[in-house]
């Protein structure tokens, strides 16, 4: 499991992303309104928006809130103007980031993410330099109880996914870009509860750090993530959980 990840799991294990519902209704909210502005308002006929969803339920996010941010996208309650942005920079020791977001002024959200960056001791950089050490791919979390690892592991592999985790009572299951929709659909046929299923930037080549190497980066992660219109962040470190555990107090 990457460092990033590893990160998000202690957050929350601890808590600590309990205070921040409304924060992250905010980030879905925008999420669905790309998906229905993009792929249109039936989840049935497009899977990035069911996926979005599917995010929302799992957080509680009300019904009400999903049906206004899918009427938004698909400008049946005003126009919208919200975009992707994607942003990559240089944390502490060099660590390589990439942050997704969706905003509604690109000029503002730019200025925020560059005073961040420059905060807590890292670099916001041009678009493609550190794109290279990550490659997309599809990532589906099933909820493993009352299943056996050989069971989803041939359940996945026959659905077309390139590897299977088993972390913390639940299965990561990760494909090719491509591959996410179809393999999440053939899951879904196969009976396995999927949670969530998200599109993810894994590193290519890490960097290790130990000790107190990565209170800085991690501060600046969770800094860029209290951002309202950031709705991801990637970075290719590695750590031990133990140091992330420390950190996390």
């Amino acid at each position: 499991m990457s460092g990033h990840s590893k990160w998000a799991n202690i957050k929350a294990r601890k808590g600590s992303q309990d205070a921040k519902r409304g924060n992250m209704f905010t980030k879905i909210a925008k999420e669905i309104i790309i998906a229905a502005k993009l792929g249109g308002g039936d989840p049935d006929g497009n899977p990035r928006l069911r996926a979005a969803i599917l995010a929302g339920r799992a957080i509680n996010m009300p019904n009400d809130n999903i049906k206004r941010a899918i009427a938004r996208g698909t400008g049946a309650e005003g126009d919208t103007q919200i975009e992707e942005v994607i942003y990559e920079g240089f944390g502490p020791n060099g660590v390589a980031i990439l942050v997704e977001g969706t905003t509604d002024n690109r000029n503002r959200t730019t200025g925020e993410i560059r005073h961040i960056f420059a905060k807590y001791g890292g670099n916001l950089g041009l678009q493609g330099c550190v794109a290279r050490m990550f490659t997309r791919q599809g990532e589906i979390i099933v909820k493993g109880e009352g299943l056996t690892e050989e069971k989803v592991f041939e359940a996945a592999i026959e659905a077309g996914a390139e590897d299977v985790q088993s972390e913390e009572g639940e299965f990561i299951i990760v494909t090719a870009f491509e591959d996410m929709h179809p393999v999440n659909e053939a899951l879904g046929k196969a009976g396995l509860p999927v949670a969530s299923v998200k599109a993810v930037y894994n590193p290519t080549i890490t960097t290790k750090l130990a000790g107190d190497q990565g209170r800085g980066l991690l501060k600046l992660i969770d800094a860029l993530e209290d951002n309202d219109d950031v709705q991801n962040v990637w970075a290719n470190f590695d750590m031990d959980e133990k140091d992330m555990e420390a950190f996390q107090g």
